[in-house]
Order: structure tokens, then sequence, then C-alpha cells
């Protein structure tokens, strides 16, 4: 039977493993934390198919009992190393070499964080890195986006539409989004720009109540009451580990089609960790689903 590694236990692993299995391969997943990914700090999603409603972790559990009863195998441990470019792929992990035959890299990225107090504590209950996925709960509410990127003024903007109000909080008086988006923001009159400030703390009980946020210039702090902070400060791939095997994008993410073909033969890309336009819980899916068959029919065409 074909053995099918795969780096990461988040939707797009897990959903590659399904498919692995139901193509006839032996599927392994390697997660070096819990299996689920980020989603698994999620509140509630009402964004995914199907799915009217259901917190992060009961998700990424229903997906994991899924994996496991169709003979998914789990290791939790992290790839230290892999060896990709031959026939026979290594994987290094937990002191020990794992040989596949072929090999589905779905091991994310990571939201760069604030670093504040409160951020980790309030982390799905008012603290969200994702408009897309969690604006809906901010309706006729007070929100916040941190950030002076295409990414969080396009947040903002997307916030506007149904937020009562929306603070834009950005450390420079400059924007490095595009001059278009910057403009179409200035037009609405539910957004306000919070220029020269950062973040210094985010304050609440149970769900995020306000945010205490200081001017770089005059060093003065206000307290500023909102329900809801969307941290768009970068998101940072970790695919260090495959520079000079396989092809990155100038930001360092794989470079993969919808096929999640990489450059080398018998290696795919899923998920977040691939170059692409839209990074949410049905697009990993669909990455993985599109990883395993591949991987599988290039496993039947090379036999």
């Amino acid at each position: 039977m074909n053995r099918i590694g795969i780096i990461g236990g988040g939707t797009a692993g897990m959903t590659a493993a399904i498919y692995a299995v139901r193509g006839g391969c032996q599927a392994t997943v390697f997660e070096q934390a819990m299996f689920g990914g980020q989603i698994v700090n999620t509140a509630s999603i009402e964004n995914y198919p199907g799915l009217y409603q259901v917190s992060g972790a009961d998700y990424a559990m229903k997906l994991y009992e899924q994996c496991v009863a169709l003979g998914v195998e789990f290791l939790f441990s992290g790839v230290t190393a892999a060896r990709l470019e031959d026939r026979e792929k290594i994987l290094e992990s937990g002191g020990k070499e794992h040989a596949f035959d072929a090999v589905i890299i779905a091991n994310g990225a990571q939201y760069r964080k604030l670093g504040c107090p409160g951020e980790e504590r309030l982390t799905g209950h008012g603290v969200s890195y994702c408009a897309t996925c969690d604006g809906a709960f901010y309706r006729g509410k007070t929100a916040c986006v941190v950030g002076g990127g295409n990414t969080a003024l396009e947040d903002a903007l997307f916030l506007s539409a149904t937020c009562k109000e929306v603070y834009l909080i950005h450390r420079r008086q400059e924007f490095r989004a595009h001059q278009a988006t910057v403009e179409a923001l200035r037009k609405r009159e539910n957004v306000h720009f919070i220029l020269d400030s950062v973040v210094e703390e985010i304050l609440g009980e149970d769900h995020m109540e306000s945010l205490v946020v200081k001017n770089t210039v005059t060093g003065e702090a206000v307290n500023l009451e909102a329900q809801g902070v969307f941290v768009a400060i970068g998101v940072s791939p970790d695919n260090g580990l495959f520079s000079g095997q396989l092809e990155l994008d100038g930001s360092g993410y794989l470079k993969a089609g919808e096929d999640c073909c990489t450059n080398l033969p018998g290696v795919y890309a899923a998920g977040d960790t691939r170059s692409k336009p839209l990074r949410q819980l049905v697009t990993a899916a669909a990455d993985g689903a599109a990883a395993a068959v591949s991987a599988a029919a290039y496993l039947q065409l090379r036999e």
C-alpha cells in the first residue's frame, strides 16, 4: 500500500488524510501541537457549508474522529527535517526517520501577534485575526482593526458594511495599502483613523470590552471601548525546512497551483502554507482533497 506522509493536523491535513485513505493509501499525519490547528481557538464557526454553528474545538474533534475511524495514523511530534527530492521521501520526527511515497505539506501559517497583555486570553472572545471569518459576530457593534497594509484596510472596509463603528489603528501616518483602498475607506462615515498609535492592552473579563491605545508621538494613552479587535499585521508561513528543495514565493509561501502540486514530483502543498488569495476553512478543506487526489494519481501512474 502506498504511504502518504502529511505534515500538519489542521483542516487541510486531516482532509488530505481522509481522501488519501479513501484513495487506497496509508496516511500518517504529523502534528506537533493539537489536532485542528488554529481553528480550535475559535468560539463559533458559522461560515462552513452545512454547519450552521459549531465551536472550533468540536469541529476539530469531529474531523479527528473521522480520520481515526478511517485508520489514519497520527504522530504527535513535529517534523524536524525533510528529504523530498528522491523517489522515496524521508521525514524526520521524534528522532526517527519515516519513509513515504508521497508527502503533503499542510503546516499552515501563523498570524503575527500584537504581543500585548490580554491578547492570548481573549483570543476567540473578541480578539480575532480574520475579519472574513468572524466579522459577522460584530454586526451593529464597534470593532477595531490593527494594521496598515492591504489586509488591514480591506478588513476595515469589509467590517464597515455591517459594524456600527470601525476604528483603524496604525502605528504610522502612512499606509502600505493601495491608495485606492485608503481613499475608499476615508469615504466611509463610520470608519475612524487612529494613527501613530499602538495597542498597549486588551481589556475584558469573559469577552473583550476595550483597548488601551497609546499615541507613539505624544505618549498619551486612551481607553477605546469596542467589542472586537481584528489584528491584521501579517501572516508568517514556516517553510524554512523546505527552502532549497521547494519553490517559495516572495513571502515564504510554497508555490503550488490549484492541484496543489509543488515543483517536486510526489510533494504537495495544501492550506494556508500555499501561495493563494484566500485562506479559509473551506479552502483548506478543498486544498486537502485536491492534494490527496493529486498524490493518489501520481502514485497510480508511478506503479
